[in-house]
């Protein structure tokens, strides 16, 4: 249903629609719109998603690529699901596993330049000060070690700059659970880091 222009262009152009000339029918037009539209809306923060793990830019390239030709061959099925958000998002997150167990890579989450981001809003809303380099690598595994969805919600929210709505559709939950997912993966850190727990209630959503 769709193809894509050349991997320097993800992104920015978005995946550009196959088309049959006459042959093609409203519902095929249809279709392809919306999964550019999608393609539109998400390409730059998958690709960004997929460096923080892959750790280099042809790699998440490359991730990213397969997974919306993934999502763009099961798209109809896509749009019958729930959450179109969440389906595709667990997809992607499927795509950035299967790359890195067949290179045999640890995720690189924690070694990314994107991902210094994150610390730095954490630590303005631990209202903490970190001067030692220790401190900081400290939070990086820290936030390594978090359960799945507060990592995801942690990551989604200060690296990737999704908003809680957006975080809520990509995970298939509500708002208010994203919330809670963020308020304690902020404890969690807290308490990995010797923090004081006050430092991170004053500053909850």
């Amino acid at each position: 249903m769709s193809r894509y222009a050349d991997p320097s262009t993800l992104g920015t152009t978005g995946a550009e629609p196959e088309t049959d000339g006459d042959a093609e029918t409203e519902t095929d037009r249809q279709l392809s719109l919306s999964f550019e539209a999608f393609h539109t809306t998400h390409a730059r923060k998958w690709l960004k998603y997929a460096y923080l793990h892959t750790g280099g830019r042809d790699a998440a390239v490359e991730v990213t690529r397969g997974a919306f030709r993934r999502l763009a061959a099961v798209w109809p099925h896509a749009l019958r699901q729930a959450s179109v958000e969440a389906f595709a998002w667990a997809l992607l997150k499927e795509c950035v596993v299967e790359w890195l167990y067949d290179h045999r890579k640890p995720t690189a989450l924690t070694e990314t330049a994107a991902f210094a981001v994150v610390t730095k809003a954490l630590l303005r809303e631990f209202q903490a000060q970190f001067a030692l380099l220790e401190s900081q690598l400290g939070l990086y595994a820290a936030i390594a070690r978090l359960p799945e969805r507060q990592c995801d919600v942690i990551v989604l929210r200060h690296v990737i700059g999704y908003g809680d709505a957006q975080i809520a559709a990509l995970l298939g939950v509500d708002e208010a659970t994203v919330r809670s997912h963020a308020s304690r993966g902020r404890r969690r850190l807290a308490t990995a880091l010797g923090m004081d727990q006050a430092d991170t209630r004053g500053n909850q959503p």
